[in-house]
């Protein structure tokens, strides 16, 4: 425990002190000095968006569109004196914000899964087989959303961050999970659902890279599609939540210093360092809850109650929309 204590802490620094030099190493430009003279987002809304980041992130139910949802609820990137200008450097600062918070959830299964961290640090010093065999499958499949979103990073937050996007993939998310438990109910005896984790070739693990791809698209949701990517290719219900924890780790670790090279400077010159620390802490305990529940829950069911709840959000975010359509624009 005193390691794992030591592992956190040693990463709060570390990221603490990226976060910090990146704010700092230069003053911001003319054009963006300008940007926000106030800062515009409160405690209770950092909170809140921390809430959500954490229970929703490996959740398949997509934290990005249940982050992109809370935001505009929340009124956080609406203010009637921002000029044009001023309301799109608000926008991608919030957008860094709402990865950069990932940072807690991250820790949370860092957190839970120390023993897999060590077993792969193992492998890399070539004491563990095992570990090397994972730490292979886990670089195979982040490398196919790397490519793609070095590739289409910008397309993507142009044309589908938005409310529709996020609503579509909700209820075609929902349904598929819907369809795939009826014609084919979860039976963990089945033979071609055995492979544990430790047993995945580098093949497999690309395979379930590539589906990870599909979930840049915001609302279809990372955990999701990797998780049905392990079945598809034979992995036990609990091998494939493994899995995906472990890929989400590098992965979203990715998007995050990416955002944070990016947009840091600028994130931190609106929503202030303050901000930032309440949104990773809220999102690290909140993760840790849902992580530990997620294991539990599917290893007794399966996904079915995730469509359901796809389903059911996509069509309440549908009538809030056509009925208070005001509130999304900026």
């Amino acid at each position: 425990m005193d390691r794992r204590i030591c592992a956190i802490a040693l990463s709060v620094m570390a990221l603490s002190a990226l976060f910090f030099s990146i704010a700092d190493a230069q003053v911001l430009s003319g054009n963006n000095a300008a940007a926000v003279e106030q800062k515009i987002m409160t405690t209770p809304q950092a909170i809140v968006l921390g809430v959500v980041e954490g229970v929703t992130e490996y959740l398949p139910v997509s934290s990005t569109g249940h982050l992109l949802l809370a935001e505009k609820i929340l009124g956080i990137s609406r203010n009637p004196y921002l000029s044009a200008a001023q309301k799109l450097q608000v926008k991608d600062a919030l957008d860094a914000y709402t990865i950069c918070i990932q940072v807690g959830a991250i820790l949370a299964v860092l957190w839970l899964y120390f023993g897999r961290l060590k077993q792969m640090v193992r492998g890399i010093s070539g004491n563990d087989a095992g570990g090397r065999r994972l730490l292979i499958s886990v670089a195979a499949g982040f490398l196919p959303a790397a490519v793609m979103g070095l590739l289409f990073n910008h397309a993507i937050k142009t044309y589908l961050f938005g409310p529709w996007p996020v609503v579509a993939a909700w209820l075609v998310g929902g349904i598929a999970i819907l369809v795939v438990s009826r014609r084919n109910p979860r039976t963990p005896q089945e033979k071609r659902f055995c492979i544990p984790v430790d047993d995945m070739t580098w093949k497999m693990a690309l395979v379930i890279g590539f589906a990870q791809c599909i979930a840049m698209w915001p609302g279809v949701s990372r955990s999701l599609v990797t998780i049905m990517g392990g079945l598809l290719v034979g992995l036990t219900m609990e091998a494939a939540v493994e899995y995906s924890f472990l890929l989400g780790v590098v992965t979203l670790g990715a998007a995050t210093a990416y955002d944070v090279l990016k947009h840091g400077r600028m994130m931190l010159q609106i929503f202030d360092h303050y901000s930032l620390i309440v949104g990773v802490t809220v999102a690290f305990l909140a993760a840790l809850v849902s992580v530990k529940w997620m294991v539990r829950y599917l290893s007794r069911h399966g996904l079915e109650v995730f469509g359901y709840y796809r389903v059911a959000i996509a069509v309440v975010t549908t009538v809030f929309l056509l009925t208070a359509e005001k509130i999304w624009i900026q």
